[in-house]
């Protein structure tokens, strides 16, 4: 399993990305990215730091490897273009938007933003419609299944939604602390449990897979 969403001290997390990488290693991942929450008082600083530990980390560990990245967190939605392009030129890997989760007020229309931006990821988007669900299949975004309490909420809608439209899912922990992250197990049950076959459950994690060797290589 990669883990394609997490947190470290550098926003809302509590451990240092070399713990966050030990943990997640031993656990039995096969790599993770480091998403950080982000706008624009703090873009440029969080990647700055995630850049620099996953330089030195990646060329130091042989197997297990990182990805630096970022979450933008409650931005306007006016916002959302600009600040993934950005985020893109200060070298992100990976660039995750905050979805409009049914447990916080995020702003009507981030969804639809994100998707619009090409964001790689729309996490835990909630009551995302058919629509946009065709558009993120469009435009290579995918839609996140998250094993994260309150956030996984819609998991069964999202699921459902994304998989009558075509749109790509992917499986994340939204790690933020030790006791956040779920075995590969555990997340086929969550899967499963938002109404996937099998075959589909396997299908989300290839997605989670492909998208972590495409972004490491890129």
């Amino acid at each position: 399993m990669y883990d394609l969403h997490t947190h470290t001290v550098f926003s809302d997390g509590v451990l240092v990305p070399a713990e966050s990488a030990r943990r997640a290693d031993k656990a039995g991942y096969g790599g993770m990215a480091f998403t950080d929450h982000a706008d624009d008082s703090n873009l440029l600083l969080v990647l700055e730091n995630l850049l620099r530990f996953k330089e030195r980390f990646n060329r130091e560990s042989p197997e297990f490897k990182v990805l630096a990245g970022v979450e933008l967190t409650h931005v306007l939605p006016s916002s959302v273009a600009r600040l993934v392009d950005e985020a893109r030129r200060f070298g992100a890997d990976l660039v995750i938007v905050h979805g409009e989760t049914l447990t916080e007020p995020v702003a009507e229309g981030t969804n639809k933003a994100a998707i619009e931006a090409g964001a790689d990821i729309l996490a835990h988007p909630g009551l995302i419609s058919a629509e946009l669900c065709r558009l993120a299949a469009e435009k290579g975004v995918h839609l996140e299944i998250t094993t994260r309490k309150g956030h996984s909420l819609s998991n069964g809608y999202v699921a459902k939604t994304a998989l009558e439209n075509g749109a790509s899912l992917i499986i994340n922990n939204d790690f933020h602390a030790p006791g956040d992250a779920v075995s590969a197990e555990q997340a086929e049950k969550i899967l499963l449990g938002a109404g996937l076959s099998s075959l589909q459950a396997a299908e989300v994690f290839e997605n989670n897979k492909k998208l972590f060797l495409k972004k490491l290589g890129g």
